[in-house]
């Protein structure tokens, strides 16, 4: 990163590149090992504030290893298809992209929780100057607006740790594993239910906490929005299975029909105002709400088939998204515009770019052998355990999903050759290596969705005994 900060034009992106690449190596060496349970993860544990308990502790099991796989995997797709394009001072752009990796990645480690809330907040202040800097119009007030909701969200979320952090016992610690033991009464599990709720639900983002997602995904240059979207808001989604459930199983039992309900707002919500819009970018934005929402009701379900499908959906949500913002950015490249009606006959023109379009497409609205097919199947299985009526309810993300995808497709792809769509020139060498990797991406993972679910499975089962066993002690 630092080195990355002291060159200039395609060489700071070329050399932030072969970084991202060298960190996705050591992720997939140790998924490998972690398949084959041939290797035993260390943690990282060194003294860092020994006075207040805090320690530079990082260690990983199956449920942060998919979130490591999916940030490390994404960071070069992100950097390559960002060099497609000459950008101002872009040795700052890649050095920011790569420290806010570094923040997600420690936040995904972390097992202190002091470090998470730092790495946390790390990961925020470069999307912050990324947007500023090389956003859209409007780019510094929404990016304010953005900042300002998830700075004040975050607050809760320390409120709530510190809160734990006196809880604990003798020399206090801020040692995750040491709020797992904590004997809470019900009250007091309320009160940190809503301290990291609301810190996450604005990450996420949860209905009604949203308002700063469709505005700051339309504004954000394309790398923005695929790291907010791709990554940054998984943030959240794992902080909701990292600390609510199995620090405060019976307040998540007495405020989950709600939680789910929000959720569900969310997702119908953010469908139907995605079959409005006209800008391409907003109506994915749109498209993204709905989908996080699906996930964050799998989350709260508290079994296995939700846990399960929310993080083999996580994984995919972040490939779809990113490639649904790489095809946009394409269009808009060649053509000046994203407006759907600007656009129409592109099939005619180029037959190619429209069968990868397909793909993702079908991909985000889980059509069988895609990638979204059995996330969307084990979360709506999820939500059914727990309530048949939302699950109902839930499984209009499928539906309306297929309405707004399938009218983007028709509107752009189909019909008269527009201006614009004549414009459009054959996809790169670059293009094509990046389109073709996240479409052979979602068609392995609809195939074979256990190779995410196999790390993971026995986190997932650990978390919900733990679970399990201290809803027994409060007589839940």
């Amino acid at each position: 990163m630092a080195i990355v900060l002291f060159l200039k034009g395609k060489q700071a992106g070329y050399t932030a590149l072969v970084g991202s690449v060298l960190t996705l190596t050591v992720s997939i060496i140790l998924t490998f090992h972690y398949h084959n349970q041939d290797w035993v993860v260390e943690d990282f544990n060194h003294s860092w504030i020994p006075s207040f308990g805090i320690n530079l502790h990082f260690g990983i099991d199956g449920i942060s290893l998919i979130l490591v796989l999916l940030t490390t995997l994404l960071t070069p797709i992100i950097i390559f298809s960002s060099l497609q394009s000459e950008k101002q001072n872009s040795n700052i752009l890649y050095s920011l992209i790569l420290l806010m990796q570094a923040g997600m990645l420690g936040a995904f480690l972390a097992k202190d929780a002091f470090l998470f809330y730092v790495s946390y907040e790390v990961a925020l202040i470069p999307i912050y100057f990324i947007c500023g800097m090389w956003g859209g119009e409007n780019r510094i007030a929404v990016t304010l607006k953005f900042f300002i909701y998830t700075l004040a969200g975050s607050l809760f979320m320390l409120v709530a740790i510190i809160y734990l952090y006196l809880q604990t016992p003798g020399n206090h610690t801020f040692e995750i594993s040491e709020f797992y033991k904590l004997s809470l009464t019900t009250s007091q599990q309320t009160f940190i239910f809503w301290g990291f709720f609301l810190a996450f639900a604005v990450k996420i983002p949860i209905f009604p906490f949203h308002s700063w997602q469709p505005s700051t995904y339309t504004t954000a240059p394309t790398a923005g929005t695929m790291l907010l979207a791709g990554i940054m808001l998984k943030m959240g989604l794992y902080g909701l299975i990292r600390f609510v459930l199995p620090v405060c199983p019976a307040a998540v039992a007495e405020w989950n029909t709600l939680a789910i309900a929000l959720c569900i707002c969310g997702i119908i919500y953010g469908s139907v105002i995605a079959m409005r819009q006209n800008d391409l970018k907003t109506l994915i934005a749109f498209s993204s709400l709905a989908h996080v929402g699906l996930i964050a009701a799998g989350i709260f379900s508290m079994n296995t088939q939700g846990i399960q499908g929310a993080l083999l959906q996580m994984f995919n949500h972040g490939v779809n998204a990113v490639a649904l913002f790489f095809l946009i950015d394409l269009l808009e490249r060649r053509s000046g515009t994203r407006l759907m009606n600007a656009f129409g006959g592109i099939a005619s023109v180029e037959k190619q770019l429209a069968v990868v379009f397909a793909i993702v497409m079908l991909g985000s609205v889980g059509l069988p052998l895609t990638n979204g097919f059995v996330g969307e199947f084990l979360l709506l299985f999820g939500v059914y355990n727990w309530n048949m009526w939302e699950a109902l309810l839930a499984g209009l993300t499928i539906i309306l999903g297929a309405v707004y995808m399938l009218r983007l497709y028709r509107h752009v792809f189909f019909g008269e050759i527009s201006e614009a769509s004549r414009s459009i020139s054959p996809m790169t060498l670059t293009e094509k290596i990046i389109s073709y990797k996240l479409v052979l991406l979602i068609l392995i993972l609809g195939i074979l969705p256990n190779l995410i679910l196999n790390i993971s499975e026995s986190s997932v089962n650990n978390l919900l005994q733990m679970i399990s066993n201290h809803s027994n002690i409060a007589g839940i």
